[in-house]
């Protein structure tokens, strides 16, 4: 499968401007992102033979202020994820131990854990 590496950017009135490195003259733009993708792979099939089974791997060129940002925000995000999937076997082994070892109603385990009793039976 043939691999293309597409830059994205922005101009000055916000499109983004999408190119294919190593196939000249294969530009293309388009509101969104997303546009300009799907643009990308028209104006590709145009140029390339056969290119509709191509690979195509972004390369999205952003300040270095705003791709900082964006750093930060996806090492927060899986962070956050990590810790979100902790809390759920947390919340199982303190459901199960509530529910099975005290015999607590489901009621009683979502008040204790600060659940609703349907979310107490959904993981108990």
């Amino acid at each position: 499968m043939k691999r293309y590496t597409v830059r994205y950017e922005r101009d000055e009135a916000g499109w983004w401007v999408a190119s294919v490195k190593g196939v000249r003259g294969c530009q293309t733009q388009g509101r969104t992102l997303a546009e300009a993708r799907r643009r990308v792979g028209e104006a590709l099939a145009v140029s390339v033979p056969g290119a509709e089974r191509a690979l195509l791997v972004d390369d999205v060129r952003l300040p270095v202020e705003v791709r900082r940002a964006v750093a930060q925000f996806q090492s927060a995000r899986l962070r956050a994820e990590r810790e979100q999937a902790r809390a759920r076997v947390a919340a199982q082994v303190a459901v199960r131990a509530l529910r099975q070892r005290l015999k607590v109603s489901v009621r009683d385990a979502g008040a204790l854990l600060g659940l609703s009793h349907q979310r107490v039976q959904q993981i108990g």
